[in-house]
């Protein structure tokens, strides 16, 4: 089991582990996952302390996943409800946000996760000048004190949006954004409101998609092409963007000698800088049900603790990138 250290009290009546199993890699663009090997593997993250699950509407058979999952551990004579926190999110198409359509949608995500209650609904909105996002996040504000939703959250929304809902009385417990050593954008404004506020921060992008570890130290610049998950794909966008693969590989080196010194992983120095960081709640590492499984190195996240001198170098050889707040905007705007 992880040490107490591994868990964050999100809200009074909802504790979390701090590196969450993320489930986008069993929507399909990450390899064939084989439904019944997915829902045996998570077995073993969650008696292994990980059990946090982070989830989506559109991550293919994700929440299916899940709901099987609960009726296994009902099986097994565990209650489903107090061994794991499921989060899903809601992304649906601008249009209108009657309470009729915003239920429904809920529903789905009951009926697929087989519960009686979302532990978190995490919503997304494409087009902010389409106001309406605040006509569906008051109707799943009434749902929450309805007792379908236990919290509201939302994901990939900026600083001035975030700003608009709290201003609205709108409760929002936390924000899903792209959090990493290459885009640290949420600690431009992001985590001051937030931690004025109240509101934590949920952290993907941490690993880059698995371009921050040891398999990419001291590599040629890869050909996209060749990368076998969009993840990759994406991230090595990002890299790009942020700088180039020679500056990307001094990173590495820097994390490697802090890597060594601490006798943990590449993976584990990213993780743990995110997880320093203001607001953050938790980081959320891919789950490749079925055909790999991390989260044992995971777990070496919260034996150490990087010092003065490492989170110094950390910010210097992250620095040296170009400012992606400039470049892309605040965090969210690279999907509008």
């Amino acid at each position: 089991m992880l040490p107490e250290q591994a868990y964050f009290q999100l809200t009074p009546d909802l504790r979390i582990c701090r590196v969450l199993n993320g489930m986008w890699q069993v929507s399909g663009a990450h390899g064939r996952i084989d439904p019944a090997s997915a829902v045996a593997a998570m077995d073993g993250y969650t008696r292994d302390g990980f059990t946090t699950w982070d989830l989506a509407d559109h991550y293919g058979p994700a929440e299916d996943f899940i709901g099987q999952y609960r009726r296994a551990l009902a099986t097994d004579g565990r209650d489903p409800d107090a061994t794991i926190q499921a989060f899903t999110k809601w992304v649906p198409r601008p249009g209108p946000m009657t309470r009729a359509v915003v239920e429904q949608a809920v529903d789905v995500s009951l009926r697929r996760m087989q519960t009686g209650r979302l532990d978190l609904l995490q919503f997304h909105w494409w087009d902010y000048a389409d106001r309406r996002y605040l006509d569906a996040l008051k109707h799943l504000a009434d749902l929450r004190e309805a007792g379908k939703i236990r919290h509201v959250a939302l994901t990939n929304f900026d600083t001035e949006r975030l700003k608009l809902i709290t201003e609205a009385g709108i409760r929002i417990v936390s924000n899903q954004v792209q959090y990493s050593l290459i885009d640290r954008r949420p600690a431009a404004r992001m985590a001051a409101f937030c931690a004025a506020h109240d509101i934590t921060l949920l952290t993907y992008g941490t690993l880059g998609g698995g371009l921050l570890s040891t398999r990419y130290l001291g590599v040629p610049q890869p050909n996209p092409a060749t990368f076998g998950t969009v993840s990759l794909r994406k991230y090595f966008n990002m890299v790009l963007q942020w700088g180039s693969w020679a500056l990307f590989q001094e990173l590495l080196r820097v994390m490697h000698g802090i890597a060594e010194k601490h006798g943990i992983s590449i993976a584990n120095v990213a993780v743990r800088y995110v997880l320093d960081q203001t607001a953050v709640a938790g980081v959320i590492a891919g789950a490749r049900l079925g055909l790999s499984d991390n989260h044992a190195d995971n777990a070496r996240v919260f034996a150490f603790a990087l010092d003065e001198s490492d989170r110094q170098a950390l910010d210097a050889a992250s620095g040296a990138g170009r400012d992606l707040m400039r470049i892309i905007g605040d965090c969210g705007d690279e999907y509008r």
